[in-house]
């Protein structure tokens, strides 16, 4: 071969090669995925979460869309998981979360991501409607309208730390306000504070539960529940009728409650009547189930949960007495409700806790497209196995899984112990 056929194929070589190393750089080029990730690693600083977001705007313009400067320029990532993040991004830069912008960050589509998005939209703009009537409520300016406080007891924080810090912890992940309620005597709070209607009225029950009748210690720690919502600020409508707020599952223009309400409630002669003023007070449909024997407080949230209208959860029908089996097949049947078994067991053994509500899976806390689900870490596979059912259950929704066993130990899990407060228009 001729010295130029050498020196010509060196010359194409070196020519080809910058096109080479342009390629493999375009190969390895993140995608938006890739930058989420690094965008929500609490491990890199401020400014590297800032270059990442320069670095997504150079990706985004293709598709018309940008990120704002300020919004560069102010971004503090502070224990915010993605889809916080993301909804965050949406919401400050005008962003619909379709279908395909939410599978290009998350890889994945999130439906309720975008009924979320709306519910903020539409408190944004009234609240931009209402500036001036806000500024004396400048705490709730804060909250958009159907946005969703979780409040505990002070009192959990003092005697559970460990939990109380377990759940805070998911709950600041998860960018999920939390406030701490004053005046309380113990730490559950579902029980005591006001049930929120769908349209968001407050109404507060007499709070004298049977099982807290007969021995000093446990009357004397009842909470005062005018002195309580006094001393937070909520102003309910009080009614006469004795019942626990762990007894009230509310979705869709239904409530479940156990027949517990009828021993609770025996001036009323009438069931019927009672039912009656239930649905006018919840503004929605009744539905009675049987409540168990062996629960001293005949809460429904021990047994059901609701995942829609048409749908309910509840502790797997074939480990159950089947006196209950029996009555839960009735109404099912009478209200056209679709049953999912979940995992549970009973029977966890400790003397100086008796009452324990370890193995109860479906007193978990459900607060927008967050559940926090309790893991009990002594029968067996269980807890893989109520994991698994509940990522079935809730494609869509982020699971958390915690250790609250020092609360469960007490009687009751997340559900019994949190009260979630959604954001209405009168509190601007």
């Amino acid at each position: 071969m001729s010295t130029e056929f050498f020196i010509g194929t060196a010359i194409g070589i070196v020519g080809i090669v910058p096109v080479i190393i342009q390629f493999v750089k375009w190969i390895r080029k993140p995608n938006l995925r890739d930058l989420m990730t690094k965008l929500t690693d609490s491990s890199l600083s401020t400014q590297a979460h800032r270059k990442v977001l320069k670095k997504m705007n150079v990706m985004l313009l293709p598709l018309g869309k940008r990120i704002s400067t300020e919004y560069i320029n102010s971004f503090e990532l502070e224990n915010r998981g993605k889809e916080v993040v993301f909804i965050d991004l949406c919401l400050k830069n005008d962003w619909e979360p379709t279908k395909d912008l939410c599978i290009m960050f998350l890889n994945g589509d999130y439906p309720s991501m975008r009924k979320r998005y709306r519910e903020m939209k539409k408190g944004q703009s009234f609240m931009e409607e209402t500036t001036s009537e806000s500024v004396a409520k400048e705490e709730n300016k804060e909250n958009p309208i159907g946005n969703e406080i979780v409040y505990m007891s002070e009192l959990l924080e003092e005697r559970f730390q460990d939990s109380f810090n377990r759940l805070t912890t998911i709950l600041k992940k998860h960018g999920v306000e939390y406030r701490l309620l004053k005046g309380t005597r113990d730490i559950w709070c579902k029980d005591y504070m006001p049930i929120q209607t769908e349209s968001g009225k407050l109404i507060q029950f007499r709070y004298e539960p049977s099982y807290l009748k007969g021995k000093k210690e446990w009357e004397e720690s009842r909470s005062d529940v005018k002195e309580v919502c006094r001393q937070n600020g909520f102003e309910p409508i009080f009614s006469n009728i004795n019942l626990d707020g762990g007894n009230v599952l509310l979705c869709s223009g239904r409530a479940i409650i156990s027949d517990r309400i009828f021993a609770e409630n025996p001036e009323y002669t009438d069931k019927g009547q009672l039912v009656k003023e239930l649905s006018d007070l919840l503004e929605a449909e009744i539905i009675i189930i049987p409540a168990q024997n062996g629960d001293y407080t005949g809460h429904a949230d021990g047994m059901v949960r609701f995942i829609d209208h048409d749908t309910i959860l509840g502790n797997n029908r074939s480990e159950e007495y089947k006196y209950w089996s029996n009555g839960i097949e009735k109404v099912l049947k009478d209200k056209k409700l679709k049953y999912i078994d979940v995992p549970f067991f009973y029977g966890y053994k400790d003397s100086k806790h008796p009452e324990n509500a370890i193995g109860i899976y479906v007193n978990y806390l459900e607060v927008g497209n967050l559940i926090v689900l309790p893991v009990f870490e002594v029968e067996g596979n269980r807890d893989a196995e109520a994991i698994d059912t509940f990522k079935q259950i809730f494609p869509d929704k982020i699971i958390e899984t915690i250790n609250y066993n020092e609360v469960a130990l007490e009687g009751g899990v997340l559900n019994c112990s949190t009260w979630t407060y959604r954001v209405t228009r009168k509190d601007y």
